[in-house]
């Protein structure tokens, strides 16, 4: 639980600057991006899909497109969603995207909108509240974020399980100098690119 009343306010200011600040400093990367995916594979450059926000509130969140156009949806038997090295779905460009997490990078915009924030839970898909249980729920009591404990403790090394108690753990103990760690720790484990994909057990799910 926040510990005082003006870490929200503490919180939006935060988000706001270095949103804007990133997305300044990284335009012509992202341009160079964008460039990149629409000479690599037909489709468009974002990725669009509807997330649960706060309170279960659906919103669009936006991703570098990394797979080809309308590829289908492949779940692994927790429930979580497929990610691996050997994805036959993703694209050339799209797999390095992934490598270093570049493909995140147009949240920012859903950080300045004000749907997401830098850390917080990540946002599941909104058929995902079909399967939430009481644990899943707790996530719904924040704004999703870019940043996430789930994310510095294995990332999708993690079963959908383990995610949520960590995002549970972040409900009750989020303040201010908690995202600065957390947003750190994430920065370093970006770059080490740590936990990017699942273990390679599941390489039939890809090719059915």
């Amino acid at each position: 639980m926040a510990r005082f009343s003006l870490y929200p306010v503490a919180k939006r200011l935060l988000d706001i600057t270095v949103a804007i600040l990133a997305l300044v400093v990284l335009s012509p990367l992202l341009v160079l991006i964008a460039i990149l995916i629409k000479i690599d594979s037909p489709g468009p450059v974002l990725f669009r899909q509807k997330r649960l926000g706060r309170g279960g509130i659906p919103f669009t969140m936006y991703k570098f497109r990394t797979m080809k156009h309308n590829a289908p949806v492949v779940r692994n038997p927790d429930g979580s969603y497929f990610v691996g090295a050997n994805d036959l779905r993703l694209t050339r460009i799209g797999r390095f995207l992934r490598e270093f997490t570049l493909d995140e990078i147009p949240q920012l915009i859903n950080v300045l909108k004000g749907d997401m924030s830098l850390v917080g839970p990540r946002p599941d898909q909104v058929a995902d509240l079909e399967l939430y249980d009481d644990l899943l729920k707790r996530k719904l009591e924040v704004k999703p974020g870019m940043a996430n404990l789930a994310l510095i403790h294995g990332r999708n090394l993690l079963s959908w399980r383990q995610r949520a108690e960590w995002d549970a753990y972040y409900v009750d103990h989020r303040s201010l100098r908690f995202d600065l760690e957390i947003l750190l720790k994430t920065a370093v484990l970006v770059l080490l690119r740590k936990g990017v994909y699942y273990p390679e057990d599941y390489p039939d799910q890809v090719r059915n």
